[in-house]
């Protein structure tokens, strides 16, 4: 976890005559206050069911197979052959986004040149692939020129886990 995670914070909310008051690390505050709204106000439930998140626990179970984190940096298991190169592209930015999220990795994102060295192709096809999916949304290039994979690139990829694993093993 980064160093903002392990920090306490305390959030009060009042609706009505209902108070709260919550406290702990900001991630377990920011889903108990979602929790709240969500039980007591309709109106946060219905938005809440269209909401795209990420569960991170789910999606680490639904990985376990595929993408493991090495303290070099995220690793794809599967055979690289066994893979369209979008594929691994993905699954090489959504293992950074998971270590990101574990406190393993300071950003989020890798380099043009991180991901062509994983991929294993030519800096033409990487940047072609990369755009693909950018173009595609699911992951958007940085202001700084590096990329990340985007919550409904992940939401995708996560569907399309069971057929890859289904087709690898």
């Amino acid at each position: 976890m980064s160093e903002a995670e392990h920090q306490a914070i305390t959030v009060h909310v009042k609706y009505g005559e209902i108070e709260k008051t919550f406290m702990g690390n900001v991630n377990d505050v920011w889903v108990s206050v979602n929790k709240f709204f969500g039980e007591v106000v309709p109106a946060f439930d219905v938005a809440r069911k269209v909401m795209l998140t990420v569960d991170l626990a789910k999606l680490i179970d639904d990985v376990k197979d595929v993408i493991a984190i090495a303290p070099e940096g995220p690793e794809v298991l599967v055979p690289k052959e066994k893979l369209t190169d979008s594929d691994a592209l993905q699954l090489y930015l959504l293992g950074a986004y998971i270590a990101y999220r574990m406190g393993k990795r300071s950003t989020d994102t890798m380099t043009k040149e991180e991901l062509q060295a994983k991929l294993g192709k030519t800096s033409k096809i990487t940047s072609t692939r990369l755009g693909e999916l950018v173009k595609e949304g699911s992951m958007v290039k940085t202001e700084d020129g590096n990329y990340r994979i985007t919550t409904v690139g992940i939401k995708k990829l996560q569907d399309e886990l069971k057929a890859i694993k289904t087709e690898i093993w």
